[in-house]
Formats: C-alpha cells, structure tokens, sequence
C-alpha cells in the first residue's frame, strides 16, 4: 500500500508484530535476504486480515513464522505507529520460560534472544529501527 508518508507498507488493512521478553532480552527476527528489507533485524508479524485485530494478526503471523505458541504469552500492551491510512501495531508481550521459538517458514534466517542494550548497535528493519525509541522507553515503563 501506498501511505501519505511516502513510503510503501505491506498489508491493506494494516500491519503488526510480536515484541516478545523473557528476563532482560527481546526475541528478534532475521530476515530472509528475499523478503522486503531482508538482512535485517525485527520482530515477527506482517499484514492484518480484515477481520482479525492487531494482537490476533501478531499471534498469528509470529505463529506462522516462528512456530510460537500464543498460549505461552502474557500479552501487555499494544504500541501503535499510525500514519493516519496506514498502522503498525508492536505488541509487546512476555514469554512463558516453556516457548521455544524456532524458524518455521522461509521468511526467517535465525531467531535470535537478544539484550535490550545491544539492539541499538543492530541492523534493524527500517520500521522497527523507527519505532524502537518509542518501544524501548515503553518497556522501560513497564518492566
């Protein structure tokens, strides 16, 4: 889709994604080098259904690519990007010590536990990268 804000985004009804914390670390996603901004860092999640609301499309999406299993969260907030004709929900949730996430589908090189500290110094996805400040002081609020 084609937003006001000049850029191109995926998902006609929006977009969200899974920002998951176990202790003091965040699980990231790699992106396949063949995908939209592939070889960069963020979190799993993609395009919203008509139908589905920003954690549902989150859980599902995450599912699919990670193999994660919704049950073993505790969903907390949502942080939203709004660009008005367009959003990207992050949905941040903690994660059970029993999830064990795993690459499920072509669209993930590795899943990675990473410390809060070292995402800064990281290649983020570009949207992610944009939002990061926002999320990280929010996590800090939280937790």
């Amino acid at each position: 889709m084609q937003c006001r804000c000049g850029g191109k985004h995926w998902g006609l009804h929006g977009a969200a994604g899974l920002l998951l914390i176990r202790d003091n670390t965040l699980l990231l996603q790699h992106r396949a080098e063949w995908v939209h901004n592939g070889g960069t860092w963020g979190v799993p999640g993609g395009a919203r259904d008509s139908h589905e609301s920003s954690i549902e499309a989150a859980c599902r999406e995450s599912e699919e690519e990670t193999g994660i299993d919704s049950s073993l969260l505790t969903i907390y907030i949502t942080h939203t990007d709004d660009h008005v004709d367009w959003r990207y929900d992050t949905v941040i949730a903690t994660a059970h010590p029993q999830l064990v996430p795993h690459a499920m589908n072509e669209e993930s090189q590795e899943l990675r536990w990473v410390l809060w500290d070292d995402i800064d110094a990281m290649d983020l996805h570009p949207s992610f990268a944009k939002s990061w400040p926002a999320v990280k002081l929010l996590l800090h609020q939280l937790f």
